[in-house]
């Protein structure tokens, strides 16, 4: 094979393999690791997917990975339910956001990889936070006595009766 030849083969390899890479699935993923935590500590965790279902039942502190897409051109959303006995429960959204890279693809001309390959994978988007620390409150004991009580004329205290009012028919 000629130097020349080697070359043009060398050229048009490295064209094709541009043209047919995704940008984004080269310098990103298409799963997330994230690190959740609480105070007070070991407080059980459900985690949730946009569709209700769920994904993840475990304890603080954890750590797992999570998956960027949900099916073709949609990102992931989770839903993070922090539960503990003697706190209050609390929900926390994670969320992916459009990953910069995945414009990679205009610059490099990766139709392929702008069109299919990063959709499909997830690998367009990326992990908004890398770690949820969340402090939970105590269950509040304060309670209220509000009621409603009804008075006879005669029976309501004598510095009350000055703000009394008179109806008429």
């Amino acid at each position: 094979m000629s130097f020349m030849t080697h070359k043009i083969t060398s050229i048009l390899m490295a064209g094709t393999l541009i043209l047919t890479t995704s940008c984004a699935s080269i310098v990103s993923k298409s799963n997330y690791p994230i690190s959740i935590n609480s105070t007070p500590s070991e407080a059980s965790i459900t985690i949730t997917n946009k569709k209700g279902v769920e994904i993840y039942k475990g304890a603080t502190p954890a750590n797992l990975k999570l998956k960027a897409g949900n099916g073709f051109f949609s990102k992931a959303r989770y839903m993070v339910k922090f539960e503990k006995e003697g706190y209050d429960a609390k929900m926390v959204p994670v969320e992916f956001k459009l990953d910069g890279w995945y414009f990679g693809n205009i610059l490099i001309g990766g139709l392929i990889g702008l069109l299919i390959v990063d959709p499909a994978t997830g690998a367009m988007y990326k992990l908004d936070t890398e770690y949820l620390n969340e402090t939970l409150a105590p269950v509040s004991t304060a309670s209220t006595n509000e009621e409603l009580k009804v008075y006879s004329i005669n029976d309501i205290p004598d510095n009350w009766k000055a703000h009394l009012a008179q109806l008429t028919e």
